[in-house]
């Protein structure tokens, strides 16, 4: 197998990362390879289907995440500067964060759950497309792996 120095793994806090995450760590040779994102859709994605939606409810849901993708940091000891929690189009933002770090591999869950089950179907196939680096889809069982 390919020795992959510089790892993102995309996870949704708000739902099962367990898989991805647990792949993750196994593929780094160390935490300090592996960088951690999860991507905040901006509000024009609501604002057709959720009136009263403003900026704040964006920056919310980013503030939440980067704070949950800073506990799951420090419990696998990744650096807090690998943590990443962009806001636009999610699958964009994973591909040019890859590209923006160097990294050679993504990993991604191959179907999501909550909020972004549909979504993310399409941010996977649009990732496998678009990246230039090596992507890595997993599959989810629906089990928990990772307190």
């Amino acid at each position: 197998m390919k020795k992959y120095k510089r790892i993102i793994a995309a996870i949704d806090v708000y739902s099962q990362y367990d898989q991805v995450l647990q792949s993750a760590l196994c593929i780094a040779h160390k935490p300090s390879q592996l960088s951690l994102v999860f991507v905040t859709l901006p509000i024009s994605y609501f604002q057709p289907y959720i009136s009263g939606v403003g900026i704040e409810y964006v920056t919310d849901i980013t503030l939440q995440a980067k704070s949950r993708l800073s506990q799951i940091a420090h419990k696998f000891d990744i650096p807090q500067n690998n943590v990443y929690a962009p806001v636009g189009d999610i699958a964009t933002e994973i591909y040019k964060l890859a590209a923006d770090i160097k990294a050679d591999l993504i990993i991604l869950g191959a179907h999501g759950s909550g909020g972004y089950k549909v979504l993310l179907g399409n941010v996977t196939n649009t990732v496998l497309h678009c990246a230039k680096q090596d992507v890595l889809t997993v599959k989810s069982d629906g089990s928990r792996l990772i307190a």
